[in-house]
């Protein structure tokens, strides 16, 4: 009981830090209509310039990129079930995603860090820079806790991990905006494909078993 305690409060404190630094986004930048904030409230003061325009287009790419390396990363929850499914495509498909899986979690840190530390440079009076920090804090926990699945095996450890990899959607979502909305569709779209590959697959048993 007590290892199951002990094992939560690296992902409570992660979640508590992020809960904080997005309700601080919300005091310094009332929203106004459509959900963005409004320039200079709360006392934030304005952004400095961020350098070539070519430069910030790369950093805010590498954040969306970022964004569907963890979508990505994620999908292996859908086939992590199926690896003996009875579509071919859906077992070699699941059997790549768990090759892939922890390299894509830290492609996804590495990524964000370099599009975080950019914008912490070159627009820190961004309030945006809170609820970004709010997603690191989560991804941090997450990288952690992968991390040590497998040294510490225990069902807690993945149930965390997947527990935050869902709570790390919302602050996404805030942060990030659409590009989030597409990869969450992008996600559940391989879903559901999942489930119609796998319904195909079983298809030409049923003649055979009526026949028997």
């Amino acid at each position: 009981m007590k290892t199951k305690k002990t094992i939560w409060i690296p992902a409570i404190l992660a979640a508590v830090a992020a809960v904080l630094l997005v309700a601080y986004y919300f005091y310094v930048s009332p929203l106004e209509g459509g959900g963005r904030p409004a320039g200079g409230a709360g006392g934030i003061r304005p952004p400095r310039e961020e350098g070539p325009e070519g430069s910030r287009e790369i950093f805010k790419t590498l954040g969306t990129i970022a964004v569907f390396l963890g979508a990505c990363s994620f999908s292996w929850f859908w086939f992590k079930r199926k690896l003996k499914s009875s579509s071919m495509l859906v077992r070699r498909t699941g059997k790549l995603l768990r090759s892939v899986h922890k390299l894509l979690g830290w492609a996804t840190l590495a990524v964000i860090a370099v599009h975080g530390i950019y914008f912490l440079f070159a627009k820190p009076g961004d309030d945006k820079i809170y609820t970004g920090l709010a997603g690191f804090a989560i991804l941090l926990a997450i990288a952690g806790y992968g991390f040590f699945i497998n040294k510490v095996r225990n069902k807690w450890m993945r149930m965390v991990h997947r527990i935050l990899g869902l709570l790390w959607v919302p602050v996404l979502l805030l942060h990030a905006g659409g590009s989030v909305i597409v990869a969450v569709i992008a996600s559940l779209a391989v879903w559901a494909l999942v489930r119609v590959l796998e319904r195909k697959g079983e298809e030409p048993l049923k003649p055979s078993s009526q026949q028997s």
